[in-house]
């Protein structure tokens, strides 16, 4: 039979012959197994043909009768063997019918017994341990009892063949149950191994899903909290120019100037959210820089205490975002012209944004957080921080945003 024979698993049962690990150690060595049947058989022949009783045909048919296993292992045993009896019936049948073609010339020449050490490992590999039993009994014992019977063999002759017996089948026993241990540990092994291939692709898969989930939240709040808002920012300045061109030609224009400067910082802000850089506010100019170019476009002013240093780029990002988000919800829910304080605070542990507006507030979370306050709550949790709104009716909203500063180590 083809060493590549396709092998068949049992139902319910992980094969260790699957996967990226295919074959284990059991099937790499099999080769040596049939080295080592081939050699006892033909040991085996040898001893019957070269023993000097009984006669020689009886010699020579014995051998014949031993050539029969040849065409019978190849056939049936090597794959039963190979699937470690995976087909209990093919298995079965496969050594009753070697035990039957052996114990024929067993009972005609007593050296046929040396077959016997190819036939107990095979039947270990094929049946359950019960079964194997059973069949290395009568392997062992069943030739000796027919030899003596058939040949009316007693005395001296007889008492050492059988203590032969009696020792081959208690080696038989030790032998078969280490054989059974170490296919067992094997099979373990490699059902371990592809268990824990399985958990490795899993977790390799989930975390490239909880990457490009996180890719997708990062990408929706960058664009949130710039190009949507750009965008909104347009669409009111548009409503506000319709309005005002009939009777306000001047701050129509002013207006229009508005809307180019907030289209090119969009456009400023697409190309760094493409290319993965900074901020556009942020490129090459400070946090306050920053904050005082966004303020100015949303007609506020910005207070910095402490000392102002360069920190870590994601706080300043979170910082300028949270700015971002806080002006842009006063913009779409206060009247035009509504006071807003923006407020920056430098210490040692820590980065502070406070944003101040004098609108008409509102309940916080009546309605449900929208998705801006919730990437602002994110943002400051990636980096340790929190941001808190504020709000009543009538009383205006606050947000205020704390971020920790980490210890700077000596050089």
């Amino acid at each position: 039979m083809p060493a590549d024979i396709p092998l068949e698993e049992p139902p319910g049962r992980v094969s260790p012959r699957t996967g990226p690990r295919a074959a284990h150690a059991w099937d790499r060595g099999f080769r040596l197994w049939d080295t080592y049947f081939a050699i006892v058989w033909l040991a085996t022949v040898v001893f019957v043909l070269g023993t000097a009783q009984p006669s020689w045909p009886v010699r020579l048919g014995a051998a014949a009768l031993l050539l029969l296993l040849v065409p019978w292992y190849l056939g049936q045993g090597r794959f039963v063997l190979l699937t470690e009896g995976s087909d209990e019936r093919r298995a079965l049948t496969y050594v009753a019918g070697a035990v039957v073609v052996y114990l024929m010339p067993g009972v005609l020449v007593g050296e046929t017994r040396l077959m016997a050490f190819a036939l107990v490992p095979q039947c270990f590999m094929a049946l359950r341990h019960r079964r194997a039993m059973i069949a290395v009994t009568v392997v062992n014992l069943a030739p000796v009892v027919g030899w003596a019977l058939l040949w009316g063999i007693g005395g001296r002759d007889l008492f050492f063949n059988s203590v032969f017996a009696v020792v081959t089948l208690a080696f038989s026993a030790a032998f078969g149950g280490w054989t059974i241990r170490i296919m067992e540990q094997s099979r373990e092994r490699a059902d371990l191994i592809a268990e824990l291939d399985a958990s490795r692709e899993e977790v390799a898969q989930l975390s490239a899903d909880r990457g490009a989930l996180a890719e997708r939240e990062r990408m929706s709040r960058e664009i949130h909290d710039t190009l949507a808002q750009g965008f909104t920012s347009v669409l009111m300045l548009v409503q506000a120019v319709e309005a005002e061109l009939a009777t306000d030609v001047p701050r129509a224009r002013r207006h229009l100037a508005l809307m180019a400067d907030t289209a090119r910082q969009n456009l400023a802000e697409a190309r760094a959210l493409v290319a993965g850089g900074a901020p556009a506010d942020l490129d090459g100019a400070s946090l306050p820089d920053a904050l005082r170019r966004l303020a100015a476009r949303h007609g506020a002013e910005v207070q910095v205490s402490g000392a102002a240093r360069v920190l870590a780029p994601g706080l300043e990002v979170v910082v300028l975002r949270g700015c971002q988000e806080a002006l842009s919800n006063v913009r779409k829910h206060t009247a035009p012209g509504t006071e807003v304080h923006i407020g920056l605070g430098y210490t040692a542990a820590g980065l502070t944004l406070v944003v101040r507006d004098g609108g008409p507030g509102f309940v916080p979370g009546a309605a449900g957080d929208g998705f801006g306050l919730r990437g602002l709550r994110a943002r400051a949790a990636e980096v340790g921080g929190t941001a808190v709104v504020e709000s009543a009716p009538g009383a205006g909203t606050t947000v205020t945003v704390r971020l920790p500063v980490p210890e700077r180590t000596p050089s």
